[in-house]
């Protein structure tokens, strides 16, 4: 059994910001791909077809980690696994709904993430409206 304790904001917050730099990475890919496929970038319909896509790419990222061990590279550096309220693997549905929520919440100019300072456990809003939590994995 693997021992966990919640993680600290600040490893939460470095944590993201190293995810940002590969999810960069990961879009910056399936960017290319995308304009290789569609080329009519003057087309009505091309940039908000792109921005769906790269939201959608970014989901299964994250969705696949979820539920595959809980954790995305950066997680894995910093010894974090996302996991149920109970402390259990996620299902693809949690992982969904986490996902969803926190595009929403970081797109209301961060929110979601700025919730944790006023949330009795310091979860996240994501973390709160899914059922699930980030911890810190030890030894």
């Amino acid at each position: 059994m693997v021992k966990t304790s919640a993680p600290g904001l600040w490893r939460r917050l470095l944590s993201m910001l190293y995810e940002l730099l590969i999810l960069i990475a990961v879009l910056f890919i399936a960017s290319f791909a995308f304009h290789l496929v569609f080329r009519d970038t003057g087309s009505v319909f091309f940039r908000p077809a792109f921005q769906l896509y790269l939201l959608l790419i970014a989901g299964i990222y994250f969705t696949w980690f979820w539920t595959h061990g809980g954790q995305t590279l950066p997680m894995q550096t910093w010894k974090l696994r996302v996991v149920t309220a109970a402390g259990e693997r996620l299902h693809l549905k949690q992982a969904l709904a986490r996902y969803l929520f926190a595009v929403i919440g970081i797109f209301f100019f961060g929110g979601g993430i700025l919730w944790a300072l006023f949330d009795r456990d310091g979860l996240f809003l994501h973390d709160r409206l899914a059922g699930t939590r980030i911890v810190r994995i030890e030894g």
